[in-house]
């Protein structure tokens, strides 16, 4: 009888950065952790040592990299329906292709969450919304969202229309669409929840994020000033989503904040952004807690290992260099995390962030800020935002 133990393997559909900080998750989970990477040069495939290169498109790519896994999950929601079940059939899914259809389906999840009774119990709803299937569909209410109904990220896909004719141009693109009305927040915030096949249930302090031309830019946990009786509603309504979705992983839900009230915006089932922090300012990172939820395994705590904590995201300029400004970075602040996901830098694009815990919002703010202004732009003063090119 052998002795051996033989640790699970976890094949991550998709080599971003997401996929590149689950990666080093699992390292401390002792988990054999693999991923499909378009090229060798993605994020988590220059350090992951079990990486295929294939197409998330590909059926047949897709069955043969699962057919090593024990367990397959997602660092992006664009892998085909129609694949999924395949994919069902040769390994365990999670989360399954049942819940993944509301974070691929835009107008399936608005249906989905609008025929929920908990989201009335809650004192949360949707936008109101309809589908859009020519100019007829949007001729009142400016201004007005209109959304593609797949394939959408980091605010691609999003358009606010002030008139008729910035509709009409939407339009005729013959994407699918949905249009939503224009809610003016407050704020934005996020929670974000674990839920493991077992249905044991985790969440992490609602945050607030700072989106910027569609980007999000800043997130502060906990979010400030925010009445714990909204801060327990949302806890509650990230639980019961996951719940009825039947959510295995992590399950991230964006809100706009209107007065006392929550409303809708997005979701997204797997590691997220507004989650980055948790890798400095919580006992269990988001990262770690998404490979024990798919596993099946106990989740990890959520507790803030201080008072608060801020994270940029580092956007890339016009030198492609970020190293050669680490020295500054280090030398200003030492207590400033840094994490670079090897990306080749393009201006705006997602390059890395930064992460500050402590105790004063504001100054954890300022030194964030800071960080990440002089890892993209060479100097700590807020410049003009670079302009995002087309690239995740």
């Amino acid at each position: 009888m052998s002795d051996e133990i033989s640790a699970p393997v976890v094949g991550m559909v998709g080599a971003g950065q997401l996929a590149r900080m689950t990666a080093q998750a699992a390292i401390g989970l002792g988990v054999e952790f693999r991923v499909l990477a378009d090229t060798q040069e993605d994020s988590a495939a220059q350090i992951c040592t079990r990486t295929v290169i294939g197409d998330y498109r590909s059926a047949g790519d897709l069955l043969k990299f699962a057919a090593g896994c024990d367990v397959v999950t997602f660092d992006h929601e664009h892998v085909p329906g129609e694949h999924l079940a395949d994919l069902e059939r040769v390994a365990e899914v999670r989360p399954g292709g049942a819940a993944l259809r509301f974070a691929q389906d835009k107008l399936a999840m608005r249906d989905r969450l609008s025929a929920m009774g908990v989201l009335a119990e809650l004192g949360v709803r949707c936008p109101r919304y309809w589908a859009v299937s020519s100019p007829a569909d949007v001729t009142a209410g400016w201004p007005i969202v209109l959304k593609a109904t797949s394939g959408g990220y980091d605010g691609k896909g999003v358009w606010i229309c002030q008139t008729e004719e910035a509709a009409a141009e939407v339009i005729s693109h013959g994407i699918g669409l949905l249009a939503e009305e224009y809610i003016p927040f407050d704020r934005e915030l996020a929670v974000l929840v674990a839920r493991s096949p077992k249905g044991q249930g985790g969440s992490y302090p609602v945050v607030q994020t700072v989106q910027r031309d569609g980007i999000c830019r800043e997130v502060i946990s906990p979010a400030p000033g925010l009445d714990p009786e909204v801060s327990l509603r949302a806890q509650r309504l990230g639980l019961a989503l996951a719940a009825e979705l039947g959510v295995t992983g992590l399950l991230a839900i964006e809100l706009f904040q209107v007065g006392g009230e929550l409303i809708i915006n997005e979701l997204a089932m797997r590691p997220h952004n507004c989650g980055h922090w948790t890798i400095d300012g919580a006992v269990t990172s988001q990262f770690e807690q998404h490979l024990r939820a798919v596993l099946d395994l106990p989740l990890g705590s959520t507790t803030s290992t201080a008072r608060a904590a801020v994270m940029v995201n580092v956007l890339g300029g016009d030198d492609q260099d970020l190293y050669s400004r680490f020295v500054h970075v280090m030398a200003a602040d030492p207590g400033v995390r840094v994490h670079l996901y090897g990306k080749r830098v393009r201006p705006g694009r997602k390059v890395g962030h930064v992460t500050v815990t402590g105790t004063d919002v504001e100054q954890l703010r300022d030194r964030a800020w800071r960080a990440a202004n002089y890892l993209s732009l060479g100097t700590e003063e807020p410049g003009e935002e670079p302009v995002e090119e087309a690239s995740q």
